[in-house]
Protein backbone atom coordinates (compact mmCIF):
# COMPACT_ATOMS: atom_id res chain seq x y z
CA UNK A 1 0.00 0.00 0.00
CA UNK A 2 1.31 3.21 -0.99
CA UNK A 3 0.73 5.80 1.89
CA UNK A 4 -1.51 9.07 1.64
CA UNK A 5 -2.26 12.16 3.48
CA UNK A 6 -5.83 11.31 4.13
CA UNK A 7 -4.97 7.54 5.03
CA UNK A 8 -2.39 9.05 8.13
CA UNK A 9 -5.02 11.14 9.27
CA UNK A 10 -7.29 8.58 8.90
CA UNK A 11 -5.13 6.44 11.73
CA UNK A 12 -4.47 9.36 14.12
CA UNK A 13 -6.20 9.17 17.27
CA UNK A 14 -9.14 11.12 18.32
CA UNK A 15 -8.12 13.89 21.07
CA UNK A 16 -10.87 13.79 23.34
CA UNK A 17 -12.17 17.12 25.40
CA UNK A 18 -11.46 15.39 28.76
CA UNK A 19 -8.15 14.18 27.90
CA UNK A 20 -5.37 14.47 30.06
CA UNK A 21 -1.45 14.24 29.26
CA UNK A 22 -2.20 10.47 30.83
CA UNK A 23 -3.79 9.76 28.04
CA UNK A 24 -1.19 10.41 24.89
CA UNK A 25 1.39 8.65 25.89
CA UNK A 26 3.98 7.95 28.80
CA UNK A 27 7.56 7.38 26.80
CA UNK A 28 10.93 6.48 27.32
CA UNK A 29 13.68 7.59 25.27
CA UNK A 30 17.48 5.97 25.83
CA UNK A 31 19.33 8.14 23.49
CA UNK A 32 22.62 10.13 23.26
CA UNK A 33 26.08 10.13 24.23
CA UNK A 34 29.12 12.42 24.54
CA UNK A 35 29.30 14.00 20.79
CA UNK A 36 25.86 12.86 19.91
CA UNK A 37 23.78 15.16 22.51
CA UNK A 38 21.86 16.15 19.33
CA UNK A 39 20.40 12.93 18.78
CA UNK A 40 18.77 12.76 22.16
CA UNK A 41 17.17 16.49 21.28
CA UNK A 42 15.97 15.31 18.15
CA UNK A 43 14.29 12.49 18.97
CA UNK A 44 12.70 13.84 22.11
CA UNK A 45 11.46 16.76 20.37
CA UNK A 46 10.04 14.41 17.37
CA UNK A 47 8.07 12.64 20.01
CA UNK A 48 6.73 15.52 21.49
CA UNK A 49 5.65 17.59 17.98
CA UNK A 50 3.92 14.33 16.93
CA UNK A 51 1.86 14.75 20.34
CA UNK A 52 3.33 12.43 23.01
CA UNK A 53 2.00 13.75 26.61
CA UNK A 54 5.19 12.64 28.92
CA UNK A 55 8.42 11.98 27.38
CA UNK A 56 10.82 10.95 29.25
CA UNK A 57 14.63 11.27 28.16
CA UNK A 58 17.28 9.07 30.02
CA UNK A 59 21.04 10.48 28.94
CA UNK A 60 24.40 9.81 30.37
CA UNK A 61 25.05 11.56 33.34
CA UNK A 62 27.99 13.53 31.72
CA UNK A 63 25.77 15.38 28.92
CA UNK A 64 22.80 15.79 31.58
CA UNK A 65 23.22 19.17 32.07
CA UNK A 66 23.39 19.72 28.02
CA UNK A 67 20.04 17.76 27.60
CA UNK A 68 18.49 19.47 30.38
CA UNK A 69 19.27 23.14 29.07
CA UNK A 70 17.91 22.48 25.92
CA UNK A 71 14.42 20.70 25.93
CA UNK A 72 11.98 22.40 28.39
CA UNK A 73 9.00 19.61 27.54
CA UNK A 74 10.68 16.52 28.00
CA UNK A 75 11.33 15.10 31.61
CA UNK A 76 15.05 14.57 31.07
CA UNK A 77 17.08 12.31 33.95
CA UNK A 78 20.70 11.48 34.95
CA UNK A 79 21.74 7.87 33.99
CA UNK A 80 25.20 5.63 35.07
CA UNK A 81 27.68 6.41 32.32
CA UNK A 82 31.70 5.45 31.35
CA UNK A 83 33.66 7.13 28.54
CA UNK A 84 30.50 9.81 28.08
CA UNK A 85 28.48 6.10 27.05
CA UNK A 86 26.00 4.18 29.65
CA UNK A 87 27.11 1.82 31.78
CA UNK A 88 25.64 -0.86 33.15
CA UNK A 89 24.08 0.34 35.96
CA UNK A 90 21.37 2.81 34.49
CA UNK A 91 19.58 -0.58 34.67
CA UNK A 92 18.25 0.19 37.95
CA UNK A 93 17.18 3.09 37.42
CA UNK A 94 15.54 2.20 33.61
CA UNK A 95 13.94 -0.78 35.54
CA UNK A 96 12.10 1.21 37.86
CA UNK A 97 10.82 3.32 35.09
CA UNK A 98 9.94 0.90 32.50
CA UNK A 99 6.57 -0.55 34.04
CA UNK A 100 5.05 2.66 33.69
CA UNK A 101 5.64 3.03 30.18
CA UNK A 102 3.62 2.46 26.81
CA UNK A 103 6.52 3.03 24.01
CA UNK A 104 10.62 2.75 24.50
CA UNK A 105 13.38 4.25 21.80
CA UNK A 106 17.03 3.32 22.01
CA UNK A 107 19.50 3.56 20.12
CA UNK A 108 19.70 7.25 19.01
CA UNK A 109 23.28 8.57 19.20
CA UNK A 110 23.91 5.37 21.80
CA UNK A 111 27.45 4.72 20.99
CA UNK A 112 28.81 1.25 21.27
CA UNK A 113 29.98 -0.08 24.39
CA UNK A 114 29.67 -3.13 26.65
CA UNK A 115 27.95 -0.89 28.80
CA UNK A 116 25.19 0.42 26.12
CA UNK A 117 25.33 -3.27 24.73
CA UNK A 118 24.31 -4.68 28.63
CA UNK A 119 21.67 -1.77 28.68
CA UNK A 120 20.29 -3.06 25.30
CA UNK A 121 19.81 -6.33 25.75
CA UNK A 122 18.43 -6.07 29.27
CA UNK A 123 16.14 -3.67 28.01
CA UNK A 124 14.58 -5.94 25.24
CA UNK A 125 14.25 -8.84 27.75
CA UNK A 126 11.84 -6.87 30.11
CA UNK A 127 9.97 -4.65 28.14
CA UNK A 128 6.61 -5.52 27.80
CA UNK A 129 5.31 -2.59 25.75
CA UNK A 130 6.48 -1.71 22.56
CA UNK A 131 10.37 -1.18 21.99
CA UNK A 132 11.89 1.13 18.34
CA UNK A 133 15.17 0.38 18.22
CA UNK A 134 17.71 2.95 16.14
CA UNK A 135 21.35 3.32 14.62
CA UNK A 136 23.22 2.03 17.75
CA UNK A 137 20.77 0.28 19.14
CA UNK A 138 20.37 -2.17 15.61
CA UNK A 139 24.19 -2.33 15.74
CA UNK A 140 24.44 -3.46 19.52
CA UNK A 141 21.45 -6.35 18.67
CA UNK A 142 23.03 -7.27 15.33
CA UNK A 143 25.40 -9.98 17.27
CA UNK A 144 21.99 -11.16 19.32
CA UNK A 145 19.21 -11.60 16.61
CA UNK A 146 17.90 -14.38 19.04
CA UNK A 147 16.67 -11.41 21.81
CA UNK A 148 14.40 -9.68 19.23
CA UNK A 149 13.12 -13.59 18.34
CA UNK A 150 12.33 -14.26 21.68
CA UNK A 151 10.22 -10.97 22.49
CA UNK A 152 6.38 -11.30 23.30
CA UNK A 153 5.86 -7.87 22.89
CA UNK A 154 6.38 -5.55 19.57
CA UNK A 155 9.67 -4.37 18.02
CA UNK A 156 10.54 -1.86 15.23
CA UNK A 157 13.93 -1.65 13.69
CA UNK A 158 14.75 1.57 11.38
CA UNK A 159 17.55 0.42 9.65
CA UNK A 160 19.53 2.50 6.71
CA UNK A 161 21.20 -0.01 4.17
CA UNK A 162 24.31 -0.24 5.96
CA UNK A 163 22.55 -1.31 9.55
CA UNK A 164 20.78 -3.43 7.25
CA UNK A 165 23.11 -5.45 5.82
CA UNK A 166 24.79 -5.70 9.90
CA UNK A 167 21.87 -7.56 10.51
CA UNK A 168 22.94 -10.13 8.34
CA UNK A 169 20.88 -9.16 4.91
CA UNK A 170 21.36 -8.12 2.37
CA UNK A 171 19.12 -6.16 -0.62
CA UNK A 172 18.69 -7.77 -3.65
CA UNK A 173 16.17 -7.13 -6.65
CA UNK A 174 13.41 -5.94 -4.36
CA UNK A 175 14.32 -4.39 -1.45
CA UNK A 176 10.30 -4.84 -0.12
CA UNK A 177 10.92 -8.31 -0.34
CA UNK A 178 14.17 -8.11 1.54
CA UNK A 179 12.67 -6.34 4.29
CA UNK A 180 9.86 -9.04 4.37
CA UNK A 181 12.02 -11.51 4.83
CA UNK A 182 14.34 -9.39 8.01
CA UNK A 183 10.85 -8.71 9.35
CA UNK A 184 9.67 -12.42 9.45
CA UNK A 185 13.07 -13.65 10.76
CA UNK A 186 13.23 -11.24 13.39
CA UNK A 187 9.76 -11.47 14.78
CA UNK A 188 9.27 -7.54 14.48
CA UNK A 189 8.46 -4.41 12.35
CA UNK A 190 11.15 -3.42 9.66
CA UNK A 191 11.46 -0.36 8.36
CA UNK A 192 13.75 0.19 5.57
CA UNK A 193 14.95 3.70 5.07
CA UNK A 194 16.02 5.57 1.97
CA UNK A 195 14.11 6.72 -1.03
CA UNK A 196 10.46 5.06 -1.38
CA UNK A 197 10.72 3.55 2.23
CA UNK A 198 9.40 -0.20 2.90
CA UNK A 199 7.68 -0.66 5.85
CA UNK A 200 6.79 -4.51 6.99
CA UNK A 201 5.66 -6.69 9.59
CA UNK A 202 7.01 -9.40 7.16
CA UNK A 203 3.15 -9.88 5.84
CA UNK A 204 1.51 -6.33 5.13
CA UNK A 205 3.95 -4.01 3.57
CA UNK A 206 3.49 0.04 3.17
CA UNK A 207 5.27 2.08 0.90
CA UNK A 208 6.28 5.63 1.62
CA UNK A 209 5.90 7.90 -1.15
CA UNK A 210 7.65 11.45 0.68
CA UNK A 211 10.71 12.86 1.23
CA UNK A 212 13.49 14.05 -0.64
CA UNK A 213 17.45 14.40 -0.88
CA UNK A 214 17.65 17.13 1.29
CA UNK A 215 16.39 15.32 4.44
CA UNK A 216 20.07 13.37 3.87
CA UNK A 217 21.70 15.12 6.77
CA UNK A 218 22.71 14.29 10.71
CA UNK A 219 19.70 13.71 13.25
CA UNK A 220 17.14 12.74 10.66
CA UNK A 221 16.59 9.65 11.27
CA UNK A 222 16.50 10.81 15.14
CA UNK A 223 13.89 12.46 14.37
CA UNK A 224 11.80 9.73 12.23
CA UNK A 225 12.52 7.81 15.80
CA UNK A 226 11.00 9.95 17.91
CA UNK A 227 8.13 10.23 15.65
CA UNK A 228 7.22 6.42 15.35
CA UNK A 229 7.68 6.25 18.86
CA UNK A 230 5.20 9.09 20.25
CA UNK A 231 2.85 7.51 17.79
CA UNK A 232 3.48 4.05 19.37
CA UNK A 233 2.45 5.55 22.83
CA UNK A 234 -0.66 6.94 21.94
CA UNK A 235 -1.94 3.58 20.68
CA UNK A 236 -1.37 3.17 16.96
CA UNK A 237 -0.58 -0.46 16.28
CA UNK A 238 3.48 -0.97 15.71
CA UNK A 239 3.13 -1.68 11.62
CA UNK A 240 0.78 1.63 11.23
CA UNK A 241 2.67 3.46 14.16
CA UNK A 242 6.10 2.97 11.85
CA UNK A 243 4.20 3.77 8.29
CA UNK A 244 2.65 7.03 9.71
CA UNK A 245 5.55 8.28 10.96
CA UNK A 246 7.75 7.86 7.74
CA UNK A 247 4.89 9.31 6.24
CA UNK A 248 4.93 12.53 8.05
CA UNK A 249 8.32 12.59 8.31
CA UNK A 250 9.00 11.93 4.31
CA UNK A 251 6.15 15.03 4.33
CA UNK A 252 8.04 17.45 7.06
CA UNK A 253 11.63 17.50 4.61
CA UNK A 254 9.03 17.94 1.40
CA UNK A 255 7.42 21.26 3.02
CA UNK A 256 11.11 22.04 4.19
CA UNK A 257 12.42 21.51 0.75
CA UNK A 258 9.83 23.41 -1.12
CA UNK A 259 10.67 26.84 1.21
CA UNK A 260 14.36 26.51 1.94
CA UNK A 261 15.74 24.22 -0.76
CA UNK A 262 17.25 21.30 -0.59
CA UNK A 263 20.73 22.37 0.61
CA UNK A 264 20.14 23.35 3.56
CA UNK A 265 17.34 22.53 4.86
CA UNK A 266 17.49 20.33 8.85
CA UNK A 267 15.78 18.31 10.82
CA UNK A 268 15.17 20.96 13.07
CA UNK A 269 13.05 23.12 10.13
CA UNK A 270 11.33 19.80 9.76
CA UNK A 271 10.55 19.90 13.72
CA UNK A 272 8.58 22.90 13.20
CA UNK A 273 6.48 21.80 10.17
CA UNK A 274 5.59 18.80 11.49
CA UNK A 275 2.26 19.42 13.32
CA UNK A 276 0.97 21.53 10.91
CA UNK A 277 0.34 17.87 8.77
CA UNK A 278 -1.58 16.40 11.90
CA UNK A 279 -4.25 18.94 12.65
Amino acid sequence: MILSHEAVLSLLPDREKTAHKGNFGKILLLCGSRGYTGAAYLSAMGALRAGAGLVFLGVPESIYAIEAVKLNEAIVFPLPDRDGMLHEAAMEEIEKRLPGMDAVLIGCGLGQSQGTGEVVLRLLEQARCPVVLDADGINLISRHRHVLRGRAAPTILTPHGGEFARLGYSIGGSRMEAAMQAARELNCVMVLKGHESCITDGERQYINPTGNPGMAVGGSGDLLSGIIVSLLGQGLAPLEAAACACWLHGAAGDRCAASLGQYGMLPSDMLEVLPRLMK
